[in-house]
C-alpha cells in the first residue's frame, strides 16, 4: 500500500506521465468521431432496436481502451527510471516482501486505470452521451477497465525489468497502436477485413473494449460484460505473473 501511494503520488506531480495518457486518446476519439461518424450506417454496424448507436458513444470505449494501454507504457517507463536513477536497489534493500515492489506499481495502476476512465465518462456527459446502464453499468466499466489497467501495466513492469532503461520501454509506444487497430476497439469485427478480423477475433483487447462498451451503449448484453471481465482477469493474471518473474530474473542478476 505505501509503495502504491509512492507511486500515485509520484503520478501526480509529474503530469507528464499522467498527461498523454488522456491528451492523446481525447485527441483520436474526437477525430475519429468527426470523420468516420457515417460507419454507423455501414452494413454490420451494430444496431440497438434497430438503430445504431452514436458513433461518438461507440468510440468512447476504444479511447479508454487506448489510454489503459498508454498507461501501460508509462508505468513501464517509471519503474525503468526508478531503475536508472538506483532507487530500485533502495527498494531491494528494504525490509520489505519482494513482490510488494511489483505489486504496488500495479494497484497504483488500477487506481490511474479509474481515473483514466472517469475522465472519459465525464466527456461523455459534456457531450451528451452517458451511460446505458447508469451506476451498475459504470461499476461494470471500472472493474473491466481496472483489472485491464493492471494487466497492462504488468507489461510495462515486465518490460523495465528485462530491459533496465527507459528508451527500451518508450520503443513500446509504436506497438500500443498496431494492438488497438487489430481490434474491434474501434470498429466492430464484421466491419474489419481479413486477417484483421480474424486477429480482432483472437484479440484480448477486443474484449476487454467490447465489455467496456456494452454498459455504456446497451449493446452486447450480458455475454459481453462476462467475456471483458474475462479477458481482463486474464491479462491481469498473466503479466502479473510474469512482472514477478522478471522481478526474481532481476534480482538473480544483481
Amino acid at each position: 500500500m505505501a509503495l502504491a501511494r509512492r507511486a500515485l503520488l509520484v503520478t501526480l506531480r509529474r503530469p507528464q506521465f499522467l498527461a498523454p495518457l488522456l491528451i492523446f486518446p481525447t485527441l483520436l476519439l474526437a477525430v475519429n468521431t468527426g470523420g468516420l461518424s457515417q460507419a454507423t450506417a455501414l452494413p454490420g454496424f451494430p444496431t440497438i432496436d434497430g438503430q445504431p448507436p452514436a458513433f461518438f458513444d461507440f468510440q468512447i470505449a476504444a479511447a479508454m481502451s487506448q489510454s489503459l494501454l498508454l498507461g501501460g507504457v508509462g508505468t513501464g517507463i517509471a519503474v525503468a527510471l526508478e531503475l536508472e536513477m538506483g532507487f530500485f536497489e533502495r527498494l531491494v534493500a528494504a525490509p520489505i516482501p519482494r513482490v510488494s515492489i511489483v505489486f504496488g506499481r500495479l494497484l497504483a495502476a488500477a487506481v490511474i486505470a479509474c481515473f483514466q476512465l472517469s475522465w472519459f465518462v465525464l466527456l461523455g456527459l459534456v457531450f451528451g452521451s452517458g451511460i446505458h446502464d447508469g451506476i451498475p453499468g459504470l461499476l461494470i466499466v471500472c472493474g473491466i477497465g481496472a483489472l485491464a489497467g493492471i494487466g497492462f501495466a504488468g507489461i510495462g513492469v515486465t518490460l523495465a525489468l528485462r530491459a533496465g532503461n527507459a528508451s527500451t520501454v518508450q520503443g513500446f509506444f509504436p506497438l500500443v497502436f498496431v494492438i488497438l487497430f487489430l481490434s474491434s476497439a474501434f470498429f466492430p469485427e464484421a466491419l474489419l477485413s481479413s486477417p484483421a478480423d480474424v486477429i480482432a477475433h483472437y484479440n484480448p483487447l477486443s474484449y476487454v473494449a467490447n465489455g467496456m462498451r456494452a454498459p455504456i451503449i446497451g449493446y452486447g448484453g450480458t455475454r459481453a460484460v462476462l467475456e471483458g471481465f474475462a479477458a481482463a482477469f486474464g491479462l491481469a493474471v498473466l503479466f502479473a505473473a510474469t512482472a514477478t518473474h522478471a522481478l526474481h530474473g532481476r534480482l538473480r542478476a544483481g
